[in-house]
C-alpha cells in the first residue's frame, strides 16, 4: 500500500515515530493531575535562565520558550520584558500556562505544537528549551536543531536545560543510552542524559557555546534548579 511506502525524508521519520507512543498520550495525563508532586510544576523559573538574564548575557526582544510545560519560564521572561511564545505539545499545559499568564496579567501567546510544526525564519532573539531535547527521538534531534537555527536572528542565542548523567539516585535518569540503545530498546527509559562531550558534539555544528555548567540548586524556592541537568547557552552560528 502507498501510505506505508517510504518516498521522503518525512516518510522515513514518520515510520520510525510509529515504533513509539505518541508523546501527547504521555504529557497530557501528566499535565492534567496538577497536584502530582512534580518538582519542576512549581511556578519558579530555571536557576541558569535567571541567569542569563542577571548577568545580560542575553538581551530583551523576542524570545521562544520551546516545551514550555505549564509557562513557569515564559512568565518570566514577560516579567523581564521579552514578548515570549511558549509551545508545548500537550493542550494541558497549554491551558494551565494560559491561565497562570492570565491570573498575571502578562500578555503571552501559547501554542499547542510540536517541535517540528514551528515554521519560523529568524524570528526569536532567544529560544530556550527546558526539557525538550532529552525527551525527543534521536532520528527527530537534525530537525529539531534545524528549526531552531532556522527561528533564530543572526547572531542570536540559544539557551538549554537538559538532562545530565550521574543522578539517577536523585531523580535523574538512571543512566546514560547511546541513541543505538534506544532503538535496541525501545524507550528513553524516562528520558536521554548526555554527557558535556555528547551534548557539545551534536550542538557545536549550529552553535558557539556561550556557558556550559551544571545547574545550581537553589537555597530558596524563587527559582527552580536540581543538580541533575546541565544548563548551557550558546549563540548562533
Amino acid at each position: 500500500m502507498m501510505e506505508n511506502t517510504i518516498r521522503s525524508y518525512e516518510d522515513i521519520l514518520n515510520m520510525l515515530d510509529q515504533k513509539f507512543r505518541a508523546p501527547e498520550q504521555f504529557w497530557n495525563p501528566f499535565y492534567k493531575n496538577r497536584e502530582r508532586p512534580v518538582p519542576f510544576f512549581r511556578n519558579a523559573p530555571d536557576e541558569n535562565l535567571v541567569s542569563y538574564v542577571e548577568k545580560n548575557l542575553i538581551q530583551l526582544g523576542k524570545a521562544m520558550d520551546l516545551g514550555c510545560g505549564p509557562g513557569k519560564n515564559s512568565l518570566y521572561l514577560a516579567q523581564q520584558g521579552f514578548d515570549v511564545t511558549g509551545y508545548d505539545i500537550s493542550i494541558e499545559a497549554i491551558q494551565w500556562a494560559q491561565e497562570r499568564a492570565e491570573e498575571r496579567e502578562l500578555r503571552i501567546e501559547f501554542f499547542c505544537k510540536s517541535a517540528f510544526e514551528i515554521d519560523a525564519f529568524e524570528e526569536y532573539d532567544f529560544v530556550y528549551d527546558s526539557g525538550c531535547l532529552h525527551h525527543l527521538w534521536p532520528h527527530r534531534r537534525i530537525q529539531y536543531l534545524e528549526m531552531i537555527h532556522r527561528s533564530l536572528k543572526p547572531g542570536a542565542f540559544f539557551g538549554i536545560a537538559c538532562f545530565r548523567p550521574g543522578f539517577g539516585d536523585q531523580g535523574g535518569p538512571i543512566r546514560e543510552m547511546s541513541d543505538w540503545e534506544v532503538y535496541e530498546e525501545g524507550s528513553m527509559n524516562g528520558g536521554l542524559a548526555f554527557s558535556e562531550e555528547k551534548l557539545r558534539y551534536i550542538l557545536e555544528p549550529y552553535f558557539e557555546c556561550i556557558e556550559f555548567r551544571a545547574v545550581e540548586k537553589p537555597d530558596h524556592d524563587e527559582v527552580f534548579g536540581v543538580p541533575f541537568l546541565w544548563g548551557s547557552l550558546w549563540k548562533k552560528k
